[in-house]
């Protein structure tokens, strides 16, 4: 995505888009790997260095909060961020911890069988197992 475009997407999720919001923006539009706070700050800090790690988590914050982005729980230890917010699934390989979208279609959701007391607002479906790189070096 140019850098307009990206000014373009944020204002059409009503988020008032600074010089900082859209390289955060831009950057995970370019790294789909599903960067954490961390990864995002230590690879733009050294081009724009009045970047904060606060910042960096708040923009992301805001990004969830207007559905611009989503937070993927995926990881014990870290909450990743996904640009891709459309419906899809996410696997992560247990021996390099990689993350990897998964396609989904209706049929692969398991419908919601609460009560009325609940109200759905989100579904996350997650994956384990090894990836293909993974498993080719394993059976080599």
């Amino acid at each position: 995505m140019k850098n307009q475009e990206v000014y373009q997407f944020l204002e059409s999720n009503q988020i008032n888009a600074s010089v900082q919001r859209a390289a955060i923006m831009q950057y995970m539009m370019d790294h789909y790997d599903h960067p954490t706070v961390d990864q995002i700050y230590a690879d733009l800090q050294p081009v724009m260095p009045t970047l904060s790690k606060a910042t960096v988590y708040n923009t992301l914050k805001l990004f969830v909060e207007k559905k611009a982005a989503l937070a993927i729980f995926i990881d014990e230890k870290n909450v990743r961020y996904d640009a891709l917010t459309h419906s899809h699934a996410h696997f992560r390989c247990k021996h390099c911890d990689a993350i990897y979208d998964i396609p989904l279609d209706k049929t692969d959701v398991p419908p919601f069988r609460g009560s009325s007391d609940f109200s759905l607002s989100d579904t996350q479906i997650y994956y384990f197992g090894t990836c293909k790189d993974c498993n080719d070096v394993s059976g080599s």
